[in-house]
Parts: C-alpha cells; sequence; structure tokens
C-alpha cells in the first residue's frame, strides 16, 4: 500500500495555491509547517488514516526542485463534473494545461480523466469512473 507520495516545489506559495484549488474539493485538508505542505484525507476517531496522504516539499538537498520524467500523480474526483470544475480551477490558480478532461481511447470506457502540470512541472491527473455517468460509447 503507497502511504505517501511527495512532490518537490520551490515556491511554497505558489504550490499552496494551485493545490489548494483542487484537492480540499476531494476531502483533503491541509496542514503547513516549516517542511511544507501535508494533505491528508479526514480520520474518524479510532479509525485507520485514509492512505496515501500528499506532501509538497521543498528538496532536502536544497537543489532546485525537478518534476520527474514519466512520473505522475492521480487523483480521484466523484464525477465528469467535478473533473472538469477542478480541472479549470487548477488553471486559475497557476497550473498548466495537459489534457482538456475527456475520455481517451486508451483506457476503459468510464475512465474520464484531465491532466494538468503544477507550477512545478509535476504532473497531476484527475479522474472519474463513476459507473452511474455516461461513459464513453454511450
Amino acid at each position: 500500500m503507497i502511504a505517501y507520495v511527495t512532490v518537490g516545489a520551490d515556491d511554497i506559495a505558489l504550490a499552496k495555491r494551485f493545490y489548494s484549488a483542487f484537492l480540499p474539493a476531494l476531502g483533503y485538508g491541509l496542514a503547513e509547517g516549516a517542511e511544507g505542505l501535508s494533505f491528508a484525507l479526514p480520520v474518524a476517531p479510532g479509525q485507520s488514516p485514509v492512505l496515501p496522504d500528499f506532501y509538497v516539499k521543498p528538496t532536502f538537498n536544497g537543489q532546485p526542485a525537478t518534476a520527474g520524467n514519466g512520473a505522475m500523480v492521480a487523483f480521484e474526483a466523484g464525477s465528469q463534473s467535478q473533473v472538469r470544475q477542478l480541472h479549470a480551477a487548477a488553471l486559475a490558480a497557476g497550473g498548466q494545461d495537459e489534457g482538456q478532461p475527456g475520455f481517451r481511447a486508451s483506457y476503459g470506457p468510464r475512465f474520464y480523466v484531465c491532466y494538468l502540470r503544477d507550477p512545478q512541472g509535476n504532473k497531476i491527473a484527475l479522474f472519474s469512473s463513476n459507473p452511474n455517468e455516461p461513459g464513453r460509447d454511450d
């Protein structure tokens, strides 16, 4: 099981603006500290954490943060409409479009997805596979 995902950022304030544009809508809470941003899903008393957590941090070695070639983090939305809304919010918060919301021929008929780059260049996907919504072939 994946416990957490971390991406590097040189400008934490810019990263906060970008990720705060959509992660709270997916249920993530934000904790800030000197070490950066920590996004986590809420945990009911007596329950185990819902994983993975998502961290945005300065690099540990002090070198500039870089995006991984071929690396991507995907977040599941509740609906196709939410994918479109969060894509627009992320763009307005400094993200770059890497693929408009829609179905992709390479994936299953219910996989509705968009792709973004955060201000540091990390690739982010927002998707929905809601079985109660029309699929690509409907």
